[in-house]
């Protein structure tokens, strides 16, 4: 096995992930990600026990049970660039010999479940609703650093956003496209819309918002993409983690999936007016959801 050297797998020196601040025991296989600090108590109040509690910068870790399923909650902060710091630092907390400095032999799939917050682009899509991403499509350039092989169904997928895209106008970046774990999609999807969903490097101009500085990338384009589809599935929200989320899990062999309360409608123009109603029901029922994985 390779040896990586201190400066590329970055250890503290007390042997931690450089920016999760994480010993390898202090996550469990399971883990939710939100984007939102102050979400991890509001996510492990619900355990039965907490054992690990740890933050650094916007990474906040809980690690504890809801009876025997142990379970790890972490906020990553906002971005792609930020779950490029949390993805690769979980795996390497389980599947590195800190010691040695090398990769185990035998390899750990932890599964990876993003709770968060987003706006829809489909008019019925009221605040409050709860959506499963099956696809993520990325508008940042964070997997373009990566080599990857999409799956036949992700390229069906991306072939025809180019096709649709080639009719009505060009994107500002080249997207790339990955399904979210279908297993996970299955089970904690049940009775909620299903969509794909648009990941964006920032939250104003490259979602289409303009408040002084000019974009290239408005209402019209929003107007647009709402029309695609692909096979049953529509676009259904905006957001700035899930793609990514899902093409390091898939690198890495991981399972990920993203469910996300809606809190705007950005068709309708519409925001909600208590976020956090809409973001303890979804914890409330996906908590109940991955307790029985």
């Amino acid at each position: 096995m390779p040896y990586l050297p201190d400066s590329e797998l970055v250890l503290t020196p007390e042997g931690k992930v450089y920016h999760l601040g994480l010993r390898p025991g202090d996550i469990a296989e399971t883990i939710i990600t939100v984007g939102d600090p102050e979400r991890v108590k509001r996510i492990s109040r619900h355990f039965d026990s907490v054992e690990v509690q740890a933050g650094k910068r916007e990474f906040v870790t809980h690690t504890g049970r809801i009876g025997q399923k142990r379970i790890t909650v972490l906020s990553t902060g906002i971005g792609p660039d930020n779950i490029d710091i949390a993805v690769n630092e979980l795996d390497a907390l389980v599947n590195f010999d800190f010691d040695r400095r090398t990769i185990k032999e035998s390899l750990t799939i932890l599964r990876l479940i993003r709770l968060g917050t987003s706006g829809a682009i489909q008019e019925d899509l009221d605040p409050g609703a709860l959506v499963i991403s099956r696809f993520g499509i990325g508008l940042d350039n964070l997997m373009h650093y990566y080599q990857f092989q999409n799956t036949l169904r992700e390229s069906e997928l991306w072939e025809a956003l180019q096709e649709f895209l080639s009719y009505h106008f060009t994107l500002p970046t080249a997207p790339y496209v990955f399904e979210g774990n279908v297993h996970l999609a299955e089970s904690l999807g049940k009775g909620l819309e299903q969509g794909i969903t648009l990941t964006s490097p920032g939250f104003y101009g490259p979602q289409g918002r303009q408040l002084r500085a000019p974009v290239r990338f408005g209402g019209a384009e929003l107007d647009q993409l709402r029309h695609f589809r692909f096979g049953a599935l529509r676009i259904t929200n905006f957001e700035m983690e899930t793609s990514a989320l899902f093409g390091l899990a898939r690198l890495l062999g991981h399972e990920a999936i993203s469910c996300n309360v809606i809190l705007g409608n950005r068709i309708k123009k519409t925001f909600v007016d208590d976020p956090y109603t809409g973001v303890d029901r979804m914890i409330e029922l996906q908590l109940e959801r991955i307790a029985a994985l």
